[in-house]
């Protein structure tokens, strides 16, 4: 069987002040081609050029990648602040009505930072401008100085439900995970399950409640080191597996079930 073609949603860059572009991260291609095991294929975020059926009709699921934009606060009925940096509308043409989709037609997602706060805003939910800002909340956003080594590092733990979906994944209640986001989830959606958390309570980890196919989305950076890393690899398998089922034949995978 050939290898599915796995959509990764892009970011709107510009080069050298002037030239703009669609780009990922390497390790985004990485995580999808050698451990996901499908044909990464970049999707740009410009609703002129591309529509949510063909990309369904074409793809055997999605990355929604990290991006330094963040979703229009008016996606979930609040106005924009200085504190919700800045947006890009384009992407959330694309992504919003396509998550939705997917969970339709069980068409397998795997959310990531910003794609993990989409599929929240996609489900009904919404998000707090600024984590940091919180009372008795850390600060979650990337290092500012350092290598990428250390701007990637394991900063803490994320913990579980007992049993719940992210526990059987993993084989374990608690793991460590990078931590490199500004924004987070105020209201989950109402078909969204939060299944782990980070230490001062911000949401971790999420899958849709009832969706036929797969939908966890983690708040922090699994591609990173994906290939060896013991968190980061079996979320990509699964979602991998997720994305052969559904190109043969349209088979949705559900997530696992609490037990």
């Amino acid at each position: 069987m050939a290898r599915p073609i796995i959509g990764i949603i892009s970011n709107h860059h510009v080069i050298h002040e002037t030239y703009e572009v669609q780009a990922t991260g390497l390790i985004n291609i990485s995580a999808v081609a050698d451990v996901a095991e499908g044909v990464p294929m970049m999707i740009p975020s410009e609703p002129g050029s591309v529509r949510v059926s063909d990309l369904l009709e074409h793809c055997a699921g999605f990355v929604f990648t990290g991006g330094r934009a963040n979703v229009h606060p008016e996606e979930y009925g609040e106005d924009p602040t200085e504190a919700h940096g800045d947006f890009d509308r384009n992407r959330d043409a694309i992504t919003l009505p396509l998550i939705r989709a997917c969970v339709e037609r069980g068409q397998p997602i795997l959310g990531i930072c910003r794609g993990f706060q989409e599929v929240n805003v996609a489900m009904g939910g919404s998000l707090y401008p600024e984590i940091r800002d919180l009372p008795g909340r850390d600060n979650h956003r990337m290092p500012p100085e350092g290598t990428l080594e250390e701007k990637f590092a394991l900063r803490h733990d994320v913990t579980f439900s007992e049993n719940g979906v992210f526990h059987q994944l993993m084989g374990r209640q608690s793991v460590p995970t990078n931590t490199l986001h500004g924004q987070g989830i105020k209201h989950p959606g109402p078909r969204v399950v939060v299944d782990g958390h980070a230490p001062d309570g911000t949401a971790e980890a999420i899958y849709i409640d009832g969706a036929p196919g797969f939908t966890l989305s983690v708040q922090w950076h699994p591609e990173w080191n994906a290939k060896c890393d013991p968190v980061s690899r079996p979320l990509f398998e699964a979602f991998g597996a997720a994305c052969r089922d559904w190109a043969d034949g349209g088979r949705a995978r559900p997530v696992l079930r609490s037990a």
